[in-house]
């Protein structure tokens, strides 16, 4: 057995679960199934439906066993670079997109401190609200590369943006530098979530690049505190 096999039986149990076969509010296999499918002890399986409960994945019921919650949280990873669209086809929950702001942009002074682009640049302004459960819970504000992204379109935006720069541009993204922190809403998450100016939101800014190393991307995600959860795994070296 492997030092980190119970993450191993964690990630096999929670795909299990966002791709329906675990189905919401069903009872999972009994511990010792666990340890015979697994081939581990039941230490092992323990502390991995640990970690799902904590993530809000199942729920153990004394006496009962451990059932699947009835609706999978929407995770986002600190480290890791998904599109929004791929982490809610991954946990199956609805999300819905509107685009209240399209635009192109000659970015300034003040637009290049906050995100990296030259002065005089042209780029893509776009502001997405991501409703959950009918409620507006995250404010993307995006800044694109009008030279490396040039087709941009409100309907792609509606869609993926990954999946057009990656299978129709062809491009290659290589990651981003991430900054996590918690702001006073700001005039648009005012008008857009609908909060209070005394209101904090959790804002995750994005810097993202190409392959090649050219910055395409800028974005500053905000999130209203009760629908912020974010995960990583941090291995020791």
């Amino acid at each position: 057995m492997t030092k980190n096999k119970y993450f191993e039986i964690y990630q096999s149990i929670k795909t299990a679960i966002t791709n329906g076969v675990y189905a919401p509010e069903s009872k999972l296999p009994s511990e010792h199934t666990l340890c015979q499918l697994y081939d581990v002890s039941r230490n092992t399986i323990r502390r991995a439906l640990e970690v799902l409960a904590q993530e809000g994945f199942v729920t153990s019921v004394h006496g009962k066993g451990v059932f699947v919650m009835a609706k999978p949280p929407l995770h986002l990873l600190v480290g890791g670079l998904q599109s929004f669209s791929e982490v809610s086809a991954q946990t199956g929950i609805h999300v819905e997109t509107t685009i209240p702001v399209f635009e192109t942009m000659v970015v300034d002074s003040q637009l290049a401190q906050k995100t990296g682009f030259h002065i005089g640049s042209h780029v893509f302004h776009v502001v997405r609200i991501r409703t959950i459960d009918h409620v507006k819970a995250i404010l993307d504000e995006n800044f694109f590369d009008c030279t490396l992204v040039p087709t941009l379109t409100r309907s792609i935006c509606e869609q993926s943006i990954y999946d057009f720069i990656e299978h129709t541009l062809q491009l290659k993204i290589n990651g981003a530098q991430k900054a996590i922190c918690m702001e006073q809403a700001s005039p648009l998450d005012q008008t857009y979530l609908e909060i209070p100016s005394h209101q904090f939101v959790a804002v995750i800014k994005n810097t993202v690049y190409l392959e090649t190393g050219q910055q395409f991307e800028y974005t500053e995600s905000h999130h209203l505190p009760e629908k912020f959860t974010f995960h990583t795994f941090a291995r020791r070296a």
